[in-house]
């Protein structure tokens, strides 16, 4: 059975999950392990051509966590309206946003996850 995506993204995401960047890490440590009210999340995960940072695949919901480099990148339109396509829900989050009130950004995360926004 062919894989969904392409065959070097398994290595990539291996590698992007251990090079993190520090909202990632961050945020990871907070939604690991059922952690967050119990939703399952996986991060650097491929999705057809794309490794997103994480994914909760039960509710179909990608977080994508942004440096300043995505402010103005149409890649991101692309992949956005790719994931959409595939049945999946992109919230893109600043990492600036991480840093100044995480909670906020988890609270936000949660109330995706359970359709309240």
């Amino acid at each position: 059975m062919a894989r969904p995506y392409p065959e070097t993204a398994r290595g990539n995401a291996r590698k992007l999950r251990r090079d993190g960047t520090d909202p990632e890490a961050i945020i990871w440590s907070f939604v690991r392990n059922r952690q967050l009210n119990g939703f399952k999340f996986r991060r650097q995960v491929p999705i057809g051509p794309y490794i997103v940072d994480l994914v909760c695949q039960e509710r179909r919901l990608v977080v994508e966590l942004d440096g300043w480099q995505h402010a103005y990148d149409l890649r991101d339109v692309e992949r956005d309206r790719f994931l959409q396509g595939v049945g999946y829900r992109v919230l893109r989050v600043w990492n600036q946003e991480v840093f100044v009130d995480r909670s906020a950004v988890l609270e936000h995360i949660v109330a995706v996850l359970e359709g309240r926004a």
